[in-house]
Order: structure tokens, then C-alpha cells, then sequence
């Protein structure tokens, strides 16, 4: 019976950083192989340069670097076989590559023969497939171990050929962004490739934020049977250690922390946490401010900045106007003293007056509309950036998927900020993971009188959303239909849903399009997020 220990490395690799990325995989190979007895080392997808590095491929200087970085990593490799993924620049062309090194040298390289050019990925926009498309098999400790990179596996082909040049074993680095539901769709992929090839399979996912991208790790080992481990527990940086018998083509986990709950909204939750965490973190930012109005959205984002960040650093900041609720007021003030954060107060009512006062007799003759309404957000949206750009910390905003989709919110007034972090969640998901982080440690994060109180802009007298929207559970099925299924107004209409609302919907979709491209980046949680998955023109004549 031959056993091979491999040791999977599913942590986050910033990028750019080519420097620091090589000098923790030199260390992490060492640990690997003296702590952990590995005889492979495996590292997620483009691991030396960072996942995706977008147009930082276009600079030959970026590509030099990574490849003298790949050089000088392999020098360091003795007594493993270490898998690492990089841009290989090979004269006008640039791959998406993995090298195997070992004893001091690059001994193979594997070109990705699968390029995905859909929803967030764009490799098709900077790399090529190589003509020769040559399967990579190499031989540690007598086991013929192969190796292909992520959108290979969904691909029948190169795990097949893989395996007919003689490999007992496939190892899949990827980088593959979070997404609802999609654990069960790759599960059943790899019990099909096992399937169809009769070899264990190491599926590898790299762990971290990366702007408007969470990669949530979840790695997993299949056996040759169609036997999947429990996934790796998300969203964590963590050493995965297992070894596998080339014999009976089984994995057994030697270190390996699963997830204790892996259900729907405790994997979202953790996402924006994580999502939070890393863009704050890579981008300097130690501190966040954010607007607390006493509503649902505001709430949940503080709540998740917490978790993220600790309460030391995050500040709140209250601003009431002429039309905040006593309710409203008292909601925030409890909250921020259950979870310990600094609650500022900052009424707007002399700035707004101001303003009134100021454009009167422009305005005269004219009726009161939302024009007085965004002055009060936009009075908000200005302050907090003073705030921010004062003291120094990051300005979250705290708009979700429902009001960016149909542009219930103020360009330059709630959509201040930096980072969005439930950008991507609809108002109805939003009230369901608000009520599932009241369930986790036995504390009362968010006020049960938040969720259950109906939403409000609080920007005229008795103001309700549904004064100016559908009700949300309405809303939030025409639009998971319209935005994430991509079906047409009429396919809507035929679902049941009625077409005047449809229509209004649809449009209020069309006309907002121009404030989302302004808007700040937010972490990807859904099949099609705002931003660079749905990626449609401001100026347009369809009207389908």
C-alpha cells in the first residue's frame, strides 16, 4: 500500500503581492513538509500573483517579477514536490499555469486549457490556451499524481485525458468566488469526474475578499467512489492535511476542520463578514463610520462590522432630521450599547434649514418632492465623508440589492462610502439573516423591534417604502427573476405576477442603471451581483 501525504493550502494570497506571496509559500513548504510530514504541497489557483490580477497582466513588469519570483521559490524546494499557480508569461502570450517544483527546480508545467469568460471571469481577456495542450503527470513516492486548474474540472476532457496519461490522482487548484448553492453543484461534479475516471480528486479553493470577490476556500477531497469529504470549513484560513492510498483510492483526513454550520445564511453572513474584513484589511483601513438610522439595513451592517472588526472599531453615527422617529433614535441607541460601539449624534436639521433657506427663491412656485427629500441624505451622505476623511477610517454604506436594483437610494447621499456590504442581498434576505444572527450565541444583535418595524426613508412625514414600492417579498421575487434569472418581462407576467407592477419594476431596473455604476463595490454573494457579473449599458433601447 503506497500512502501520500498532501498538505492543502487554503489561505488567502493577496493580490499583487508577489514578493509577499512568494516568502510565505517558502515558508509554508517547510512547514509542510517538517510539520506536517507532506510529500505534496498544493496552493490555490495564480496563488504567486493573487486571483484575479486583472490588468496587472498587461504590464511586463508585473509578469517579470512573478516570474523571478517563481525561480527564486523554487530554489527553496527540497524533500516535497510543492504545486503553485502564476502567470507564465511565455513571449507575447500569457498562461494561466501551475508548476510542479521540487529539489531546487520548475521539473513541469501545466498551461489551463479551460478559460472562463462569463458572469465575474475574464481570462479569456488575458490569457491563452496553449496549441500543444499537454496533460501533466508527475511521480511522487511511485503514485503518478496529475494535475489541471479549476474550470478544467468542469470540463470532461481534461480530467480524462489527464488520467489516460497515466495518473492515479488529479489535484484541481482554483479560484472559484462564493456563491449560494454552489457547494451542491460542485460536490456533484466531482462525484461525476470520479466517476467517469476511477481516481481520487483534491479540490483546493483559495480563501479570502478581493474587492467586490469572496473565495470562501470550502475545499473538499472526493474519492474514487464518488465519496466527498465534508467540506472544509469556509471562509477559513487553514492547513488541510490528508492522505491518500493509491491502492484502495481513498483520502483520509489527517487535519481537517469542517464547518459546523453550512447552512444558506450562516455561509452569506460569513461571506460579508470576510468580505468586510479583507477590504478594510488590504486596503489600510483599520476603522469603519457608518450611518445608524434605527432601520433593518443600518443594523445588519453594523452588526456585520462588528463580527468583522470588533466593536472598538466601528463607529456609528446618528443623524435625525425633522423626521426621525423617537423610535428610531432609541433602536440605534440600544443596539450600539449591546454591542458596545460609539455612537455619535449629529442632528441635520440647522444644514438642512440651511439649504432650504439658501434655494427658496430659486425654488419658489415649485411644490415639495424628493428633491428636499435627497437634500437630507445627501446633507447625511457629506457629513459621514467628513467624518471618514477627518478621523481617518473607512465610510460603510449601507444600501441592499432591492434599493440598488430599482434606485430607491441617493447618489451622493446614502450611497456615500467605500464598501457595500450587502449590496448584493436582497430587503427580504436581509430581514432573513437578521433573524439568523439572533439565533447565534444567544445574543440580540439587531433588535427584534428593527426587524419587525416596516421600512422607512424617514425623509418626509409618515413615510413608508411600500409608499413607493411593492411590498418586498413582491419586489424581491420579480427582480430574483428579472436581475439573477435573466427572464423577460413577459416570461414574469406569464409566472402570475401582475404586469403593471412588472412594468414598474422593469423600469425602475432600466433607469437606475447609471447610479450602479457609481456605486461602491460590495461582496458578490449571489448568481448575479451588481457590478462587474452584470455589466449592462446606461445608455440602451432595449426594453426587454
Amino acid at each position: 500500500m503506497t500512502n501520500l501525504r498532501i498538505a492543502m493550502a487554503q489561505f488567502d494570497f493577496p493580490v499583487g503581492d508577489i514578493v509577499g506571496n512568494r516568502t510565505r509559500m517558502a515558508e509554508m513548504i517547510a512547514v509542510a513538509r517538517d510539520e506536517h510530514g507532506a510529500d505534496v504541497v498544493m496552493f490555490p489557483e495564480l496563488a504567486l500573483s493573487g486571483y484575479p490580477p486583472e490588468d496587472l497582466l498587461y504590464r511586463p513588469s508585473f509578469l517579470r517579477e512573478c516570474e523571478m519570483a517563481m525561480d527564486e521559490l523554487a530554489k527553496t524546494v527540497e524533500g516535497i514536490v510543492a504545486v503553485v499557480g502564476w502567470p507564465q508569461a511565455a513571449g507575447s502570450v500569457v498562461y494561466n499555469a501551475a508548476s510542479v517544483l521540487r529539489e531546487g527546480r520548475i521539473a513541469s508545467t501545466y498551461r489551463k486549457r479551460e478559460l472562463p469568460n462569463y458572469a465575474v471571469f475574464d481570462e479569456r481577456r488575458y490569457f491563452d490556451v496553449d496549441p500543444d495542450r499537454e496533460d501533466c503527470v508527475f511521480e511522487v513516492k511511485g503514485v503518478q499524481v496529475g494535475l489541471v486548474i479549476c474550470e478544467d474540472l468542469w470540463f470532461a476532457e481534461p480530467v480524462a485525458s489527464t488520467v489516460a496519461a497515466g495518473a492515479e490522482l488529479v489535484l484541481v487548484p482554483n479560484a472559484s468566488p462564493f456563491e449560494r448553492d454552489k457547494h451542491a453543484q460542485r460536490d456533484a461534479l466531482l462525484a461525476q469526474r470520479t466517476g467517469e475516471t476511477g481516481v481520487g480528486i483534491a479540490y483546493l479553493n483559495l480563501v479570502g475578499g478581493q474587492d467586490a470577490l469572496v473565495f470562501d476556500g470550502a475545499s473538499v477531497v472526493c474519492d474514487a467512489d464518488g465519496k466527498a469529504s465534508p467540506a472544509a470549513a469556509a471562509f477559513t484560513d487553514q492547513w488541510l492535511v490528508v492522505d491518500y492510498d493509491a491502492t484502495s483510492r481513498k483520502f483520509t483526513p489527517v487535519q481537517w476542520m469542517d464547518d459546523g454550520d453550512e447552512s444558506r445564511d450562516a455561509l452569506a453572513w460569513r461571506a460579508v463578514v470576510r468580505g468586510i474584513r479583507d477590504y478594510c484589511g488590504k486596503n489600510g483601513f483599520k476603522k469603519v463610520w457608518l450611518g445608524l438610522s434605527g432601520g433593518i439595513d443600518s443594523s445588519m451592517v453594523m452588526a456585520l462590522a462588528v463580527d468583522a472588526l470588533g466593536a472598538d472599531n466601528v463607529t456609528a453615527v446618528r443623524m435625525p432630521s425633522r423626521y426621525t422617529a423617537d423610535l428610531s433614535n432609541d433602536l440605534a441607541q440600544q443596539q450600539c450599547d449591546a454591542l458596545g460601539v460609539k455612537l455619535m449624534a449629529l442632528p441635520i436639521e440647522k444644514p438642512f434649514q440651511a439649504y432650504l433657506d439658501t434655494l427658496q427663491e430659486t425654488f419658489a412656485g415649485t411644490d415639495v418632492d424628493t428633491t428636499e427629500e435627497n437634500l437630507q441624505s445627501r446633507i447625511r451622505g457629506a457629513m459621514l465623508m467628513a467624518l471618514s476623511n477627518k478621523f481617518g477610517g473607512l465610510l460603510l454604506t449601507t444600501g441592499n440589492k432591492s434599493e440598488y436594483a430599482v434606485g430607491y437610494a441617493t447618489i451622493y447621499g446614502d450611497m456615500c462610502g467605500g464598501y457595500a456590504p450587502i449590496k448584493d442581498l436582497y430587503k427580504t434576505e436581509v430581514f432573513a439573516l437578521s433573524r439568523w444572527r439572533n439565533t447565534v450565541g444567544g445574543a440580540e444583535v439587531i433588535p427584534n423591534a428593527v426587524i419587525e418595524r416596516p421600512p422607512s426613508a424617514e425623509l418626509r412625514d409618515n413615510q413608508k417604502d411600500q409608499d413607493s414600492l411593492p411590498p418586498y417579498d413582491v419586489l424581491d421575487a420579480i427582480l430574483l427573476r428579472y436581475v439573477d434569472q435573466e427572464q423577460s418581462r413577459d416570461e414574469i407576467v406569464a409566472a402570475g405576477f401582475d404586469s403593471v407592477t412588472v412594468d414598474k419594476v422593469v423600469r425602475l431596473v432600466r433607469i437606475g442603471e447609471w447610479k450602479r455604476h457609481q456605486s461602491a463595490p460590495g461582496p458578490k454573494v449571489s448568481r448575479r451581483a451588481f457590478g462587474r457579473e452584470r455589466r449592462y449599458p446606461i445608455t440602451s433601447g432595449w426594453r426587454g
